[in-house]
């Protein structure tokens, strides 16, 4: 017994020297940070995404900052992201040029002409192919040929061409015809590279509601042909379509109508889901990193709405989240140009915080962003002006780079301005600005 008590006392010693060893190193260093584990999502069905950073004080980051301007004021354009990250800027309503393009270099914060499209596609849907190029489908063209007067109606016609722009020739070219001719509808590239056409309005006047359509049809690069696609389950324009990860497409919303639908490209057909809680047209719709969609802001025919909601593809079902912060119609092109907001590097969406005031024309431009892990919005950066017909591309780099202005309207009575006058090149500067966010 002696020989177990001795031996049991030395394991006391050596067990109090190795602790005042490890203590003297404890006050040495500094006790790591610990997450707080009531921050940490919760567990659910869908991966979550990783959480968000507070946004950086660094006047650098979380805000706007001046880039170069367009070569011509333009709105209701389209804005593509390249392969080799510059901006294909083309189209929309211009006091010069309706069928003109230009190229947007990040690198260099300048803009520089590219060849001209065949037709006019204003309101039109420009989409990039796995291939590089893009296909432009739909719109209004011209039926006077050059130029385009935006606050003139008379010489809209709808356009039932397409054509592709070849970023290795500069150049566009025609391509097959769709079997409609339509505008505000969407585009969506399916997982298989080819181009899903749904929806939109056939009439060149200001009633789309009146014309819209549920008819939809695909585009197949390989063979440069249309091919229909079956109809959805009502007509729709104004609405947004979003590919899934499962590759299917969900179509939500429409004029005063909150209905939701699916389409399967493997069974080539329309599904109807749950619909939307609210009925947002002209709304923002993005597809989160868990594979949830998030649906922002819009209108209805009460006027703007600040809700936002989630779509779950897994079980098929809308359910609130946090309101935006203000009232938000976003004034721009709709059909797949601007019903989708950027989800930034750090899983955050950017919504553009549009508010419109019709006494003058304009109103405030600024930004909110959502984060998913909280479900809630926050105030981001002023604009440096007010923007409607807007484009906003997520580039290579992370920033985001708005382009275009449809201001102003009033007090113009919808004359178009006069090319010599001071007021037309105060016009044309505003409508050919652009800027960066930088996250």
């Amino acid at each position: 017994m002696r020989r177990i008590d001795h031996r049991l006392g030395l394991v006391v010693v050596i067990g109090a020297f190795i602790a005042s060893l490890v203590a003297a190193c404890d006050a040495g260093t500094e006790t790591p940070t610990r997450v707080n584990p009531s921050s940490a999502p919760s567990a659910s069905a869908s991966p979550a995404p990783s959480a968000t950073p507070s946004p950086a004080t660094s006047p650098t980051h979380n805000q706007f900052v001046a880039t170069g301007s367009m070569t011509m004021g333009r709105d209701s354009h389209t804005a593509t992201l390249l392969a080799d990250g510059k901006v294909l800027i083309a189209g929309g309503e211009t006091f010069h040029e309706a069928r003109s393009a230009e190229l947007y270099d990040p690198k260099t914060g300048t803009f520089a002409p590219t060849g001209s499209m065949v037709t006019g596609h204003v309101l039109g849907t420009a989409t990039l192919l796995l291939d590089g190029r893009v296909l432009f489908v739909g719109g209004w063209d011209l039926d006077n040929g050059s130029d385009w007067n935006p606050w003139n109606g008379s010489n809209r016609i709808v356009s039932a061409s397409a054509e592709l722009y070849d970023p290795k020739t500069g150049t566009f070219a025609l391509t097959g015809s769709p079997a409609q001719a339509r505008y505000y509808h969407t585009a969506t590239r399916l997982l298989d590279g080819r181009v899903l056409i749904a929806g939109g309005a056939l009439g060149a006047n200001d009633n789309p509601d009146a014309t819209a359509t549920a008819t939809a049809e695909t585009y197949d690069p390989g063979t440069g042909k249309f091919a229909p696609a079956g109809s959805m389950t009502t007509p729709r324009w104004s609405h947004s379509a979003t590919l899934l990860k499962d590759g299917r497409v969900l179509m939500a919303g429409s004029w005063s109508d909150s209905s939701a639908e699916l389409y399967d490209p493997v069974k080539g057909s329309f599904s109807r889901t749950e619909s939307m809680k609210n009925t947002p047209n002209i709304h923002m719709a993005t597809l989160l990193r868990d594979g949830r969609v998030l649906i922002a802001g819009g209108g209805d025919p009460g006027g703007s709405i600040s809700l936002a909601e989630i779509y779950d593809p897994g079980t098929g079902k809308f359910s609130p989240t946090g309101s935006m912060i203000n009232n938000c119609n976003f004034i721009g092109p709709i059909g797949g140009q601007l019903a989708s907001a950027p989800l930034l590097a750090d899983g955050r969406v950017l919504v553009p915080d549009v508010i419109y005031d019709g006494s003058s024309g304009g109103g405030i431009g600024s930004a909110e962003l959502y984060d998913p892990v909280t479900g809630t919005f926050t105030k981001g950066p002023t604009m440096s002006r007010y923007r409607s017909g807007f484009t906003e591309t997520l580039l290579a780099d992370g920033r985001v780079l708005f382009t275009g202005n449809q201001k102003p309207v009033y007090p113009m009575d919808f004359a178009p301005p006069t090319a010599s006058s001071s007021l037309a090149a105060e016009i044309e500067a505003d409508r050919s600005s652009a800027e960066l966010y930088v996250p």
